[in-house]
């Protein structure tokens, strides 16, 4: 018999890996380059986006979190307009301080999910991190404390992604809820703009099943508000575990997985893991050098080497590429110093013998001792008139 599951899966199935992206074209590393230049100048941010607000200094958790596949999201929701890109990451700073991003903690959001009406279990075929959003189970009424709660489950799913993974997948199951359980459009609103505008390129895919008749009324009235490019990413009613291997996808949506979800069991564990990977996280980036700009591979443990070691080893193999040249223009010049003695052995060697010959009366009356250098008398030397010289 199947043991029944009551906590997270700490990784993905085997061979459930994240595509590599792709490389940056020359235009768009010099985009990075002005964004992360401009970023690494930063000494203080206002603490909310009140009109002259206070403004405080930027924290090591918040130089952290700009790594550079940040800074890359970014310019690829702007589509790589840097000025923009910039604006957006101070726009979201800002926000995480206002909302306090880092200070939802897994006591303060607990009531909330007591009866796992949030999930993170599992991860899709690309490595993607599966959280599960179950409406069946609503246990709080309509409050701001509701969101609060989605974004601590968004940051903990991140926190579990593997190493090169950016994005992660919704599974919005409606079965057997009702429209009183459902989010209202002021609440689907906010939600909206915070996934679009704080958490830009990281929806992967978010697959809709059981869809009820009100749930297809209540999208279209919040339609307008999804991105074009967010609406791509959404699937309605797919066979899940074409999409996510069945050894990690609940049996209630055509998985393996026996799960039951226990709050005293699974919260302690979520809790735990998501918070041994931030430590891990944060030794990394402190060993690293404390680099804005970091590498998230490195950082979530992966085989990339830190920004500080590819830094490095640019400054190794210029100093090794500068010792190679100064190495080929000494030897050259050695070389140039032997042949030139080997030539000039070799002309004194086929100089004609000095032939000294009687002397001879100058024009002026003078002896002189004609000596032939070359065949030419200093006689005969004294006649001969010097080319001109080119203006």
């Amino acid at each position: 018999m199947a043991s029944i599951q009551k906590t997270p899966f700490e990784k993905p199935a085997e061979n459930c890996t994240p595509t590599p992206p792709n490389p940056l074209t020359p235009e768009q590393q010099t985009k990075y380059d002005q964004v992360l230049t401009a970023i690494e100048t930063w000494d203080t941010l206002p603490k909310t986006s009140a009109k002259n607000a206070e403004t405080a200094p930027l924290s090591d958790s918040e130089k952290q979190w700009l790594t550079r596949e940040c800074l890359l999201r970014y310019l690829r929701a702007t589509k790589w307009n840097s000025t923009n890109a910039i604006k957006r990451v101070q726009e979201t700073l800002v926000w995480r301080r206002e909302y306090n991003t880092e200070g939802l903690t897994a006591d303060y959001i607990s009531e909330e999910n007591a009866t796992g009406k949030q999930v993170l279990l599992g991860y899709d075929n690309e490595g993607r991190p599966c959280l599960y959003l179950l409406p069946n189970k609503q246990n709080t009424n309509t409050s701001p404390k509701q969101v609060q709660h989605l974004v601590y489950m968004l940051e903990r799913t991140l926190d579990i992604a593997p190493p090169g993974q950016e994005t992660l997948a919704l599974l919005i199951d409606f079965r057997a809820s009702s429209a009183r359980t459902n989010p209202g459009v002021a609440t689907a609103r906010e939600v909206l703009h915070i996934l679009q505008n704080h958490y830009p390129e990281r929806l992967g895919r978010a697959l809709v099943t059981h869809l009820p008749w009100y749930v297809t009324a209540f999208l279209k009235l919040v339609g307008p508000f999804i991105d074009p490019v967010t609406k791509t990413k959404i699937r309605y009613n797919e066979p899940l575990p074409q999409l996510v291997p069945a050894s990690q996808l609940m049996k209630v949506s055509g998985g393996d997985v026996d799960f039951e979800y226990d709050h005293s069991i699974y919260w302690p564990a979520l809790t735990e893991l998501a918070a041994t990977r931030r430590r891990e996280r944060k030794e990394r980036w402190e060993k690293a050098g404390k680099h804005i700009g970091e590498s998230e591979v490195y950082l979530w443990g992966g085989d990339a080497p830190s920004v500080g070691a590819q830094d490095a080893s640019a400054v190794q193999n210029g100093a090794e590429t500068s010792t190679k040249d100064a190495d080929e223009v000494a030897n050259g010049i050695a070389n140039i110093n032997v042949n030139g003695a080997e030539t000039a052995k070799a002309t004194e060697e086929t100089k004609p013998a000095t032939e000294t010959v009687q002397p001879t009366t100058s024009s002026n009356g003078a002896v002189t001792d004609a000596t032939k250098e070359n065949g030419v008398t200093q006689a005969e030397d004294d006649k001969i008139t010097p080319a001109p010289i080119a203006a």
